[in-house]
């Protein structure tokens, strides 16, 4: 029977980017060690001696690390909300009451707990604690596609053109490289997790998969819903796991006399991680939502979004520091995301089709976090890619199901806007109940206080004690860039 904890040594050496030792030649015997010496010697022979694929996975984000980087100490952390697609801003969070029909669109306003600040009527619960967040209402980026506006917004890059996977790697595992140079990791959770993520349009790019999440994908509200390959149970595994181990150990033995720096040693430790993920009943425990009580569980929704921003909640908390989750699929209707052309959706059925759910879910995320004394160290991002067009616009339903028509019927939607849009922040030590920004009349473009994705992006870094810009990374060529080349922290988002 194969083994899911094993992988080729020689696979794994030569699925490494050349910057981390692959491209060198032969990934086993002498010859590898070429004119790279020990380190060339460690950075590729250790795949080809650890027989465990998550412990290399960790030996290689100890081991691999640019040198001379010092990673941020400070253990804060983010959850970062995506609503994949684009929400429009208009009928939610930026709402223009005074613009003509062809613009407003047909929501009603609501008051919120902070003067002058208002929402549509979509938005109840979070207008409640509106005082426990707040909303930058000009954030602009300049790329009209999903997957270059996603790039921008998550790994900084400036080009307007579409391409099928990202040129720079995204700030999650950027975080994740830099703070895998500290001393070792001693809890069992990976550091960054993602619940249904966005992987879409974004990646670890020149840093290797060695960095992307660990993923959890499904439904955490359906009965049968599970993580695998953590928690393991069964005393006949974990005996399997202790033995490789411990050979993995003996063949250790060979490489020692190469390691006067006492790097095996190190990555030991990284081992010792990746089985207590593997066999640590707190590590099943953290992302186990039968340990929450009815009541909670009913706080967030009993629904995919609810419980995945839940499970966020308890990884941050057990101490995962990157948490990114997708608000998509079968709640958000026909196409499973925010995209609400008019060929896609009949825009405002889709907004309350998924309103209750996205509303009630958010409002729990925001309010356990200060509930539960998280506020300082987690902050609470919740983004799309870009807006929506303020001018509301006619086509054809290519297809009819939840908030679309038959197709060929006329409905209303709203296309890609890049240029203005709304997102939300909580937590983090950030002074909450604030607007940040202001668009024109009709939502088109900021007027004042215009935050690009430069700027959202330094932001987050500045929470992780990463000062975006001195930080640098080499590329797959060698070449030290830049983790974010433009853009500064916003001093109203900064605790």
């Amino acid at each position: 029977m194969s083994d899911p904890f094993y992988a080729s040594s020689c696979q794994h050496a030569q699925s490494l980017p050349s910057h981390l030792g692959a491209g060198n030649g032969p990934c086993c015997g002498p010859q590898a060690f070429g004119h790279a010496g020990r380190r060339g010697f460690l950075r590729m022979g250790l795949g080809g001696f650890a027989s465990l694929s998550l412990p290399g996975l960790f030996r290689l984000q100890s081991a691999l690390a640019s040198d001379g980087q010092k990673s941020p100490r400070e253990k804060t952390a983010i959850i970062m909300v995506w609503k994949p697609g684009g929400c429009s801003h208009i009928d939610t969070y930026d709402p223009k009451p005074d613009a003509t029909s062809e613009y407003r669109g047909p929501f009603s306003t609501i008051a919120t707990k902070v003067p002058g600040l208002q929402f549509t009527e979509l938005l109840p619960r979070q207008a409640a604690i509106a005082d426990k967040f707040t909303v930058l209402r000009s954030m602009r980026q300049t790329a009209p596609g999903h997957p270059a506006g996603s790039m921008q917004m998550l790994s900084g890059d400036p080009d307007t053109r579409d391409k099928p996977k990202p040129k720079y790697p995204d700030w999650m595992t950027v975080t994740n490289f830099l703070r895998s140079q500290q001393e070792a990791r001693t809890n069992p959770l990976p550091r960054y997790v993602g619940i249904n993520p966005p992987l879409e349009y974004n990646g670890p790019a020149y840093l290797g998969d060695m960095y992307s999440p660990f993923t959890v994908m499904g439904d955490p509200n359906a009965p049968n819903f599970s993580v695998p390959n953590i928690g393991l149970s069964d005393a006949s595994e974990v005996q399997r796991l202790d033995r490789r181990s411990g050979l993995r150990q003996k063949l250790d033995t060979l490489t020692r006399a190469f390691d006067r720096q006492g790097e095996l040693g190190a990555l030991d430790q990284f081992e010792q991680q990746a089985i207590s993920l593997l066999t640590s009943p707190a590590t099943k425990e953290a992302f186990d939502l039968t340990k929450e009580d009815d009541r909670t569980r009913d706080r967030y929704g009993r629904n995919a979004w609810g419980q995945q921003l839940l499970m966020a909640r308890r990884l941050v908390e057990a101490g995962v520091e990157v948490l990114t989750t997708s608000l998509s699929g079968q709640l958000c209707g026909r196409v499973g995301n925010w995209d609400d052309h008019a060929v896609n959706h009949h825009v405002f059925d889709a907004l309350r089709f998924r309103a209750a759910a996205y509303d009630q879910a958010v409002t729990a995320l925001i309010e356990d976090i200060y509930e539960r004394g998280l506020d300082k160290r987690v902050l609470v991002v919740v983004t799309g890619e870009f807006g929506r067009t303020p001018k509301i616009e006619y086509s054809p339903s290519t297809g009819e199901g939840n908030a679309s028509a038959p197709a060929g019927t006329i409905q209303p939607g709203r296309d890609h806007w890049p240029r203005a849009f709304s997102n939300v922040w909580a937590g983090g030590g950030i002074r909450t109940g604030q607007v940040i920004g202001a668009t024109d009349k009709r939502g088109e473009d900021p007027i004042e206080r215009t935050c690009s994705a430069g700027d959202f992006l330094a932001t987050i870094y500045h929470h992780l004690g990463i000062d975006a810009s001195t930080t640098f990374i080499k590329d797959f060529n060698g070449r030290p860039t830049p983790i974010v080349d433009h853009g500064k922290p916003i001093p109203e988002l900064i605790g």
